[in-house]
Order: C-alpha cells, then sequence, then structure tokens
C-alpha cells in the first residue's frame, strides 16, 4: 500500500486538532489500529503546536505537513515558514530534553511516540520536522496486509 497526503494549513491553533484529526481519521479509515494511529496523532499534535507557537518572525502565514503510509511504515513531516533554526540551538533541541526542562518537552514526547524523529533546516527556509512510526493493522484493514 502507498498512500501519501500534503495538506497546507494556517499557524493558528485550531489548525492543531484539524490536523490531528484529519490524519488519524485517514489511518483509522485504512485500517491502521487505533492505538497506534492515536499514538501518530499526538506525536502530530505536538509537531504542529511547536509550529504555532515557536515559527514566528517570518511573512509566512501558513505551514506544510506531508504524510504518507508506505508498506507497514507511516513518515510525517512538518514544514514551517519561520526562520528555521541557529545551528547551536538546532543541536540542543537534537539532544533529549530532560524531565525539568522548560523546552523540548513536546520533541520528548514525539520521539517517545515514534521510532525515528529528525529535526533540521528547510534549505530554503523555515524548519523541518520528520517522524516514522511503523504501523499495525487492525484485521478488518481496508487494504490489503502484507
Amino acid at each position: 500500500m502507498d498512500m501519501r497526503w500534503t495538506v497546507h494549513l494556517p499557524r493558528d491553533t485550531a489548525s492543531v486538532p484539524m490536523a490531528r484529526r484529519l490524519l488519524v481519521g485517514a489511518m483509522e479509515t485504512a485500517g491502521v489500529d487505533r492505538e497506534i494511529a492515536m499514538e501518530i496523532g499526538l506525536a502530530l499534535s505536538e509537531a504542529c503546536a511547536n509550529v504555532v507557537e515557536h515559527a514566528r518572525g517570518g511573512p509566512y502565514s501558513e505551514y506544510q505537513i506531508r504524510a504518507g503510509i508506505t508498506g507497514d511504515c507511516c513518515r510525517v513531516e512538518i514544514i514551517d515558514g519561520g526562520p528555521g533554526f541557529p545551528v547551536e540551538r538546532l543541536r540542543g533541541l537534537s539532544a533529549m530534553a530532560g524531565p525539568g526542562a522548560e523546552n523540548g518537552r513536546g520533541l520528548m514526547l514525539i520521539r517517545a511516540m515514534t521510532d525515528h524523529m529528525q529535526l533540521s533546516n528547510h534549505p530554503r527556509r523555515g524548519a523541518v520536522l520528520r517522524f516514522e512510526k511503523t504501523l499495525r493493522w487492525r484485521k478488518d484493514a481496508l487494504v490489503p496486509v502484507s
């Protein structure tokens, strides 16, 4: 199975639950196990909330989500239009935040809910957060399960 979505959303708090519902709904309709779909949805909510809160400073009022299922893997990419991160800050964000940390708890949650996470700067503008998770399928899945 191979499915892909691209969504452009306004950098607004209302976009966070909308993004989650779109992705979780698509996964559940396809037959992804509900627990896995909810974990991916939580990771996406945290990533979108980070964009809404932190991607300031640019003229861009929207962000983009690219998501896809290939075989038994869901990959998600969130691209904002903010200024991106200075390299030293990017290194610090890539490290695991401690329980008492003021920043980085959302990234810590994303890491906990997914199999792999990567944070980088976009070559032209903004930041890019990628994560992926191995899927489990329900027995009544609409899609062929390998």
